[in-house]
């Protein structure tokens, strides 16, 4: 892949967060590994959670990999679980990158991380590559890769890659909408909205039977996906420290929470994560009826999994606001987050009562 020509973004070097560099080269070098120095570690630009940088170990470009600065949300920027994954699926899923080494010391940077293969590419955030933006076909590929890709991952057998034993995948969903209304309650600790109460008691009222477990992503959308820029060919898809088994319409939700169309509302526009009001990227609708004919799963209840996956989402918009309001997040983007996890909220009552497919 030394012929893609785009250049990776990474943070200024004055904003770059700092680790420990020297101590790390020192662990490193005790267990028979070689961290340069010579040139500057640079950290990538992408995403509001984990820490990403581009370093060279034993003399190969690699990725340090660790979870944001400060205390961690319980569950969240797992590098010992996402480390385990990537090792499985090395072989089954060509797409993961390798993880060359996995560090389980909390002293040397003071929580656990990961070097893992380096895998040249662009990452698409809210606009195309300058170059496709003209190309009518490219809405349809990139949209044809990512189901692809979810289709490819839900067919692979647990069992049979060693992570059978990989979280608990018996009620998950109740689970997962029973934790993020206990973090709802924690971030709108002194005034919940009446979204939220409504939300839960729909979910709880529409309870569906599981579909049986398959290796879940768990946060599966085009920004955790490495693109070829000349032919916007799949190289990676990344971010795993979320992975766990569950029900596979859960994966297709949270990508469905972050595709935006046209006519969507306010918050929906303002969530700035894929490109999908461009002309040619498919309706959620449309999404939905391509993942379950290529499939051949039942997405007769996807709008239980939607509603759940849009009330996660307004909850995350709320932890990095909080993180900003706390000073532990400098980017002044995540300022408007509050409103905009209120105005995410009120865009799952809507799916809920029916609208918005």
């Amino acid at each position: 892949m030394s012929n893609l020509s785009e250049e990776p973004n990474f943070v200024n070097r004055e904003l770059q967060i700092q680790q420990d560099w020297s101590r790390l080269q020192s662990y490193l070098m005790a267990v028979g590994h070689n961290l340069c120095l010579q040139n500057e570690p640079r950290q990538f630009s992408a995403g509001f959670g984990n820490l990403n940088y581009l370093v060279n170990v034993d003399g190969v470009s690699a990725v340090l990999r660790r979870p944001p600065m400060g205390p961690l949300q319980p569950g969240a920027n797992d590098m010992l679980r996402e480390g385990k994954i990537l090792r499985s699926l090395s072989c089954s899923f060509p797409l993961s990158p390798s993880c060359l080494f996995i560090g389980d010391n909390k002293e040397v940077l003071g929580a656990p991380f990961l070097i893992l293969e380096y895998r040249p590419g662009i990452v698409i955030g809210s606009t195309l590559p300058v170059r496709w933006m003209k190309n009518q076909t490219a809405p349809k590929k990139i949209t044809e890769h990512l189901l692809k890709m979810l289709i490819n991952l839900h067919n692979i057998s647990p069992a049979e890659v060693g992570l059978l034993d990989l979280g608990s995948p018996e009620g998950y969903l109740a689970r997962t909408g029973n934790g993020w209304f206990k973090r709802a309650q924690l971030m709108w600790s002194t005034d919940l909205p009446i979204t939220v109460d409504y939300i839960m008691g729909w979910l709880n009222h529409n309870m569906i039977v599981e579909q049986p477990p398959v290796l879940l992503h768990n946060d599966f959308k085009l920004d955790n996906v490495i693109f070829n820029p000349d032919n916007l060919e799949p190289v990676a898809l990344i971010d795993w420290d979320l992975g766990t088994r569950g029900d596979p319409l859960w994966d297709l939700a949270v990508l469905l929470s972050y595709w935006t169309e046209p006519n969507d509302p306010a918050a929906m526009l303002q969530l700035g994560q894929m490109p999908t009001t461009f002309p040619g990227f498919l309706k959620r609708k449309q999404i939905i009826e391509l993942y379950g004919s290529k499939s051949g799963r039942d997405i007769s209840n996807i709008r239980y999994y939607r509603v759940l996956a849009q009330f996660r989402l307004a909850v995350v918009f709320k932890q990095l606001y909080e993180k900003y309001k706390d000073g532990s997040d400098g980017n002044a983007r995540t300022s408007k987050f509050d409103a905009l996890a209120l105005g995410l909220l009120e865009f799952a009552v809507e799916v809920a009562r029916g609208k918005y497919d």
